[in-house]
């Protein structure tokens, strides 16, 4: 057989399975409407999205991934098939901080699929009311990031809100210098948030230390005034050069390699367990000796692994202070059950924020 006409078979069959694809994912598509028409049969209005779910399904499709495709890359295609049969139930709106092509959306984006409808919001604390008053399904926010360590208006926030974390995104970060200016020496004044400035540190310290640097409210607004401004350039993502039609004077500039930023997905909602899940709460101490190590040891001796512990000021009184905590786990596994239970007559009050199947992809 010649080589034209093994390319050619070849192409056929691809074009024949391209086929068979696209009536099984229009199948699959129905079946969900189906899912949708029954729930509202049922009584519910509320949205249909359920975390728990997604998470199992995509554990699975990597679990029985024959290859060569990577495991990875097929999660994806399938966050992207649920996503827009999701959409054909009930569209979600999801909260983000703008303006477009934040990291912050481009999370949302990797979490809920393309499907969904982001709403750009200018503050953290926005995020929050617009979920608190319906005006988003979830929202997006940033918690902690490799390099810089925690985003503190996200946890004060959580201090007076009433959400859940719903499930969490972890989004391999990579800085580039965008701008209109032909080369670094045309550069005066580099625009972005306080936390890209401090993971491009080095960077910028060894290739334009004379430079002036502003942080302002986001990456992608950063893109904005970068590109109004001559002789100005932008520390960010690359959706942000896309939206703003800015040129890579330089491409990842993150001083670390493995730069991520971790993303907490917030709705109403409390989200059943997994069997691979976190738990995050809210801890205030009282006021004695030993307070902190009597709330960790619990965890220690129930075998439970601690991912992550930060203070922050309660703003109940001067020197006083919540502990926010990660743990392995979901709250109503029974060895964690039974040391929330262990802890509340001890502690001022315990308030356990969420707890969500952890990052899948």
């Amino acid at each position: 057989m010649s080589i034209d006409k093994s390319l050619s078979d070849l192409r056929d069959a691809i074009d024949e399975l391209d086929g068979q694809l696209l009536t099984l994912f229009n199948k699959r598509a129905r079946l969900a409407q189906d899912v949708a028409h029954i729930k509202i049969a049922e009584g519910e209005q509320t949205d249909f999205y359920r975390p728990d779910r997604e998470a199992i399904v995509l554990r699975k499709v990597k679990q029985n991934n024959p290859g060569p495709l990577d495991s990875e890359h097929v999660a994806r295609i399938y966050r992207e098939l649920m996503s827009s049969c999701l959409a054909l139930e009930k569209p979600l709106t999801v909260a983000f901080l703008g303006p477009s092509g934040t990291f912050t959306q481009e999370a949302a984006l990797k979490h809920f699929g393309h499907a969904v409808n982001t709403a750009e919001m200018a503050t953290i604390a926005d995020i929050f009311l617009a979920v608190e008053t319906g005006g988003a399904h979830y929202g997006v926010v940033p918690v902690e990031n490799s390099t810089e360590g925690v985003i503190t208006h996200t946890l004060d926030n959580f201090i007076k809100s009433s959400l859940h974390i719903c499930g969490e995104v972890a989004l391999r970060i990579h800085h580039h210098l965008l701008s209109h200016a032909n080369n670094l020496a045309d550069i005066n004044i580099v625009y972005s948030h306080q936390q890209s400035l401090g993971q491009c540190r080095q960077w910028l310290a060894t290739h334009i230390p004379s430079v002036e640097t502003i942080a302002v409210s986001s990456n992608a607004e950063a893109a904005r005034l970068a590109s109004e401004t001559e002789g100005s350039a932008a520390i960010a993502g690359e959706m942000a050069a896309e939206i703003y039609q800015l040129d890579k004077l330089a491409s990842h500039i993150e001083d670390e390699a493995h730069n991520t930023t971790r993303f907490l997905v917030i709705g109403e909602r409390e989200i059943p367990a997994t069997g691979d899940d976190k738990t995050s709460m809210m801890i205030s101490t009282k006021n004695v000796a030993g307070a902190l190590q009597g709330v960790l040891a619990p965890f220690a001796y129930a075998g439970i692994s601690l991912n992550k512990i930060e203070s922050r000021p309660s703003r109940q009184g001067a020197w006083e202070y919540v502990f926010f905590v990660d743990i392995d786990g979901h709250k109503d596994d029974e060895n964690v059950a039974k040391v929330l239970k262990e802890l509340e007559p001890n502690v001022n009050f315990l308030t356990v924020l969420g707890s969500y199947p952890k990052a899948v992809i």
